[in-house]
């Protein structure tokens, strides 16, 4: 790692606007490295590596005060680290009374109105640095400075994060013997790097938000259907490669229109959460299953690894369960399962066409038990007749059905798609891109490997929600550094500060041929890596490769986000004009829906 200089005594504290070039820029990749992390444990070791090389330590560490047992738990030690010190300690924590200054910080806060500020600490100096100690910190600087002398450190900072106004935890730092002395000039860097954590952290607790948002059913708090189609990938390529034992059962709750009508909406939700509380009850039994609710009054189980017979037992046990629910008539349930004799199972399509079947059964028998596929057969039913009526219903079979192509049903609807209204707000643009996301699903114009498809969806919705100029999706093949534009739209030009529309509209069109080093873009190899930025032309800062992208077409700004699955690495841009919302605040929301796309079995572009 390059030495930021962070080993220089830089004066005292750095008056605003005059942070040194190199420290600055360290801030700024702290926030791009949190930024890229998809998990608060990859963001605080993104944190306390770049924390390290920034101040020039030989160790980091990042601690969490736990309310909960009184401690403050270290997630994380990073650099040369002591004997008995762990990178990803099990269970390294300190009681919080022993640390005067998280427990009382606050003080600073309410009297001053500023966050409180690092401080040092040496090995032969029992006190705290001057102008830096901690009103309550005597005893605690004893202690310190003796766990210095312990580990063979010279020195430390240590600089408390503050999250939502509540303390956190703490950054903490050290230099060996024979390195130079922390000074005050790196208590406050240190300061300025434990608020820019803060940050990082909140932002990875949004997309945390965003992410289950993506992936949870609102109302029950259940997994939903985009969750069971990215689990139900991996199980069956599990099953593929070494048979395990996948199954699916699904349940239509009877009686919850006449619910609806005669009781009202509130006592039908009610219902559908108390079906949902039975549901996961049962998920229980299975350990490793998924419950989900489909939508409406569909739900589901997925199950992987245990035996068709007790998946089956466990749905037994769901039917009487909801029968006894005040108010509900009790559940169809079609059970299938790869244990039993349903032939083979390739797709997700398969068995959930199987289930499905099964369901439909049951529902048409008002069975109080569930039906399950490959088990019907007997005298006068062979083959089964639910494995027969699924593949009546499978379009590979009925591929002259209207004149349709297997796999093409519907494809225009994704092509209409507009949304109810341009808006740039986070949680509109979510909901509609994924609606997209589920419509194009649901009608077959996607397959669910298609990985530029499903992509091509989230930019295309996301770019009419917006109202942007156009959209990019790129590609980078693994293993390599260079990316290629794999499909692009343009809806209206732009004129280039120094180009006629003629040649602007030539540079828009001719790009996706175009291929970038992404040596050259280190925002964009961020992203592509799984990050999310936003450009505006003209702002302060910003980088100058990315900019000329910008200026060359006219832009006036730019949204990218980016992610990997085994296809390789991919990108998503949208680009903007004055008509355009803004940007900005829709960076994170973007980076959660390319992950929702990225999801599951994926494939490269067709060349």
């Amino acid at each position: 790692m390059t030495d930021r200089g962070c080993d220089c005594d830089c004066g005292g504290p750095q008056p605003a606007g005059q942070l040194p070039d190199l420290r600055l820029q360290s801030v700024v990749e702290l926030a791009q490295d949190m930024a890229g992390a998809l998990t608060p444990l990859e963001a605080v070791r993104a944190a306390a590596a770049r924390a390290t090389e920034a101040l020039g330590a030989t160790m980091a560490a990042v601690s969490v005060w736990d309310r909960e047992s009184g401690r403050l738990r270290v997630l994380v030690n990073h650099g040369e680290l002591a004997p008995g010190e762990e990178e990803l300690p099990e269970d390294e924590s300190y009681p919080v009374a022993d640390f005067p200054e998280i427990v009382t910080y606050l003080e600073e806060r309410w009297t001053t109105g500023r966050l409180p500020r690092a401080w040092l600490q040496t090995a032969e100096n029992a006190e705290p640095h001057a102008g830096h100690a901690h009103p309550t910190a005597g005893a605690y600087c004893q202690e310190r400075a003796a766990a210095l002398r312990r580990r063979g450190r010279a020195c430390c900072v240590v600089a408390p994060i503050v999250l939502h106004g509540q303390a956190w935890g703490e950054l903490y730092l050290a230099r060996s013997v024979g390195k130079p002395e922390f000074s005050a000039a790196d208590a406050d860097y240190a300061t300025l790097l434990a608020a820019q954590i803060s940050a990082g952290l909140a932002q990875t607790e949004r997309l945390a938000d965003l992410r289950k948002l993506a992936f949870s059913d609102p109302l029950t708090g259940l997994a939903n259907r985009r969750a069971v189609d990215t689990r139900l990938e991996s199980a069956l390529t599990a099953h593929n490669r070494d048979n395990t034992v996948v199954s699916l059962v699904v349940c239509d709750v009877n009686g919850l229109k006449r619910v609806n009508d005669q009781l009202g909406h509130e006592m039908g939700d009610r219902l559908l959460e108390r079906f949902a509380h039975q549901l996961s009850v049962a998920a229980a039994k299975l350990p490793g299953s998924l419950a989900a609710r489909l939508g409406g009054d569909e739900f589901c189980l997925l199950a992987e690894g245990q035996k068709a017979d007790e998946v089956v037992a466990v749905a037994e046990e769901l039917c009487a369960r909801a029968l006894a629910l005040s108010e509900g008539e009790g559940v169809a349930c079609g059970v299938a399962s790869t244990g039993d004799s349903i032939g083979p199972v390739t797709t997700p399509d398969r068995l959930f066409r199987l289930a499905d079947a099964a369901q439909y059964r049951a529902k048409a028998a008002r069975a109080a038990h569930p039906v399950v596929a490959g088990r019907s057969h007997g005298p006068g039913f062979s083959p089964d007749p639910t494995v027969l009526l699924a593949d009546a219903a499978d379009p590979h079979h009925r591929a002259d059905a209207r004149g349709a192509r297997p796999g093409r049903a519907g494809a225009g609807d994704r092509r209409r798609f507009r949304g109810a209204a341009h808006s740039a707000d986070p949680g509109q643009l979510l909901t509609a891109v994924l609606a997209a996301l589920d419509q194009a699903a649901a009608a077959r114009a996607v397959h669910p490997a298609d990985t530029l498809g499903k992509l091509v969806v989230v930019a295309e919705a996301s770019a009419r929600l917006l109202d942007a100029v156009g959209w990019w999706v790129s590609y980078v093949p693994p293993g390599s550094h260079l990316m290629r534009t794999a499909q692009h739209a343009v809806y209206r030009m732009t004129r280039g500060p120094s180009s006629t529309r003629a040649e602007t509209q030539r540079a828009q069109i001719e790009a996706p041929d175009a291929v970038f080093d992404l040596r050259h873009y280190p925002m964009t190899r961020r992203a592509v890596r799984g990050g999310a930025f936003a450009l505006r032309a003209g702002a302060a800062g910003n980088d100058p490769a990315e900019e000329a992208m910008l200026v060359v077409s006219g832009y006036r700004g730019m949204v990218a986000a980016g992610g990997q699955n085994p296809a390789g690495g991919w990108l998503v841009e949208l680009f903007a004009d004055d008509a355009t919302l803004p940007l900005g605040q829709a960076a994170f929301a973007m980076r959660a829906l390319v992950a929702v796309a990225l999801a599951g079995a994926a494939s490269p572009p067709v060349v």
